[in-house]
């Protein structure tokens, strides 16, 4: 490992070898970044790779990097900000389920799902099947077990994973939002409730990982494509 392994760019060291290294491109993390900055990076990696993924972009972000490099599009749900010159060639018999408790849960659920979308997983959105109505869930028990991997996506007290992970054979990546009122302390009592579930097969991403979510999923949908 040496510097040519990633491109110097004095306010950024962009890790051009990380696909070979991991399998997964670099992607940009856009919250927070300077507009002068976020802009040099995107063109950098555009002009190497032909695409980028970035994710919390806001739409003033987008605004200016659409002047820069027109094919840019942003997603306001999900706040993704890429450049895909493709859409990827899905395999129609594997694919991840991404669920949600409630419709306001969808922001972090469609980062999580457009984040597998962009590394070539076919995903299946079920949305707003919390268990104030557990018949909404079970009514899609088929579509569930027939998936790689399941995301589930909710806030409140975080009950939809423990239910998703009775449910199916295989591997539920459970992801706590920071919807609810006051005593869900901003996510914290769903982050809980999922780190102490008694279904098998869970594991749990950070409050409103919905990236690091769907980057998981699609490792673990790789992996039973490969069997």
């Amino acid at each position: 490992m040496g510097t040519k392994d990633y491109e110097e760019m004095e306010f950024a060291k962009l890790d051009i070898s990380r696909e070979e290294r991991t399998g997964f491109p670099e992607v940009v993390f856009c919250q927070g970044k300077p507009d002068e900055y976020l802009v040099e990076i995107y063109n950098k990696l555009y002009e190497r790779d032909g695409r980028v993924f970035g994710t919390r972009a806001t739409k003033e972000q987008f605004t200016i990097m659409k002047k820069h490099i027109p094919q840019v599009e942003y997603n306001d749900i999900s706040r993704i900000m890429k450049i895909m010159p493709e859409k990827p060639d899905f395999d129609k018999d594997n694919y991840i389920v991404v669920c949600t408790g409630g419709t306001a849960d969808i922001p972090v659920a469609e980062e999580a799902a457009e984040t597998a979308e962009y590394f070539g997983t076919r995903v299946e959105r079920i949305y707003d099947v919390g268990v104030s109505g557990i018949h909404r869930i079970l009514s899609k028990e088929e579509i569930l077990r027939g998936a790689n991997c399941l995301v589930a996506v909710a806030g409140m007290e975080g009950a939809l994973a423990s239910v998703v992970g009775g449910l199916v054979a295989n591997p539920v990546i459970a992801v706590p939002t920071s919807v609810g009122y006051g005593a869900s302390f901003g996510g914290m009592s769903a982050l809980l409730t999922m780190i102490n579930s008694c279904a098998n097969g869970i594991s749990v991403v950070n409050i409103d990982n919905g990236y690091g979510a769907g980057y998981m999923a699609t490792q673990i949908d790789r992996l039973a494509r490969k069997k």
